[in-house]
């Protein structure tokens, strides 16, 4: 027995009603209360449903995917298969997700793709080098050349999802002939883009980008 249920509401009517009025067992008068009791369960059975529907910890089904909704639009959907356990991670990792910072932006890179970016702003000395600097990245060894002619701006190299599965007989390189035979812009070995599909497309990776990066910012993105 459980509260709310069938058994229970019938047992919280029967304790209502005077014990000297009715015989231990009133065969009649136990039937309708079962009656009454089945009508009751199943309303606290839709109360108990519609609780757990207003918070994100315990909602389910649609309701959740309602939620996703309601806070990232068409940006966070639930995968095919997902189940409401793994879809309400994702929501909250999102929710609380660090934005407006180079950190924030490799991090949600490396949660959409599963691999680290990289990432070169020219006016960064860091990413660039410096003199007397035996810690720079540049003047002790290969670097990039930065410029105070482009503030507020970086280049970001992201990475396509690795291929899993069926998909990574079709995409066992990285060259532009994969997945061919002598036919250098050919996109997969039996001409079907579906066996070159990752988790995340181009689309979900530029995405990430502007919802995290900074306002009044410039991203240059290259896809590999």
């Amino acid at each position: 027995m459980m509260i709310g249920d069938q058994q229970d509401i019938f047992k919280r009517l029967r304790a209502l009603l005077p014990t000297t009025w009715f015989p231990g067992v009133a065969l009649i008068l136990d039937a309708l209360l079962n009656g009454i009791a089945y009508a009751i369960s199943f309303a606290y059975s839709l109360w108990a449903y519609a609780k757990l529907q207003t918070r994100i910890a315990t909602a389910t089904d649609g309701w959740l995917d309602m939620i996703a909704w309601d806070f990232f639009g068409a940006s966070l959907l639930r995968a095919a298969g997902q189940s409401d356990d793994s879809f309400r991670i994702r929501i909250v990792i999102n929710l609380f997700r660090g934005k407006g910072t180079r950190p924030a932006m490799a991090q949600v890179l490396k949660d959409v793709t599963g691999q680290v970016p990289v990432i070169f702003e020219p006016n960064r000395p860091k990413d660039i080098g410096a003199l007397n600097s035996p810690t720079s990245s540049g003047y002790c060894g290969v670097a990039r050349m930065g410029s105070m002619a482009v503030p507020y701006s970086a280049m970001i190299t992201a990475f396509r999802p690795v291929a899993v599965g069926g998909s990574a007989g079709a995409a066992y390189c990285r060259a532009p002939s994969r997945s061919a035979l002598n036919t250098p812009l050919a996109s997969s070995y039996t001409n079907s883009t579906s066996y070159t599909r990752a988790s995340a497309t181009d689309a979900d990776i530029y995405a990430a980008v502007d919802a995290v990066k900074p306002v009044g910012t410039v991203m240059w993105v290259a896809i590999r």
